[in-house]
């Protein structure tokens, strides 16, 4: 086995272990066991347990984002739909065997008082998103896109809240019909003559 199917391998368990029952429940050698790595590999590729919780947030930030832009992408109609396949694509990750809300906030609550990496991470994840929901409303004719952008983030982290820690299999059902009367407000504040683009 070399040194990047080693550091897949490990990453793959981490990511299960980690986001099914917490980091710091995980021991290293639980790792190694549940990667099928000796623990001198995993200290190759990962010298300290913070080393590899950064490295886990990271991966799993890329993939979240992914797999949502690639369905608001396949899934919506035009630019008017995409804000709302979010909620959508929410839905059906909130139904999937193993939910357990957002990994970041989850990670956050756990280390985020003691380790500056694991802020710094999930404040990256919830800015990316920020500005992945923002490139969506800024070529609608909404007033205020950077405003409804925000108010829309939080109706998805309120939705994946839900969603976790009350079992509420509507919640993004519910979100999605809020985010609409929202978009929908905006462009009425916006009218029918307002610019698109920015511009």
């Amino acid at each position: 086995m070399d040194l990047d199917e080693a550091r897949t391998r490990i990453l793959d368990a981490a990511e299960k272990l980690f986001y099914d029952r917490g980091i710091q429940a995980v021991g290293m050698d639980e790792l190694r066991t549940a990667a099928g790595v000796s623990l001198k590999r995993l200290y190759q590729r990962f010298p300290a347990k913070h080393d590899l919780v950064e490295a886990y947030l990271r991966r799993r930030d890329t993939r979240w984002r992914t797999a949502l832009a690639e369905y608001v992408d396949a899934h919506a109609d035009g630019p008017a739909d995409r804000p709302l396949a979010v909620f959508d694509w929410l839905g059906d990750w909130f139904a999937e065997d193993g939910f357990r809300g957002c990994a970041f906030i989850n990670a956050y609550g756990e280390l985020g008082a003691t380790s500056d990496r694991v802020g710094r991470v999930a404040r990256e994840h919830k800015e990316a998103l920020l500005g992945y929901v923002a490139g969506l409303v800024c070529v609608l004719p909404v007033a205020e896109p950077e405003v409804l952008a925000g108010q829309l983030v939080l109706l998805i982290d309120g939705a994946i809240a839900g969603a976790a820690l009350l079992g509420e299999p509507s919640a993004a059902r519910q979100a999605r019909t809020a985010a609409a009367a929202l978009l929908e407000a905006a462009g009425s504040v916006a009218g029918p003559g307002a610019a698109r683009n920015g511009t």
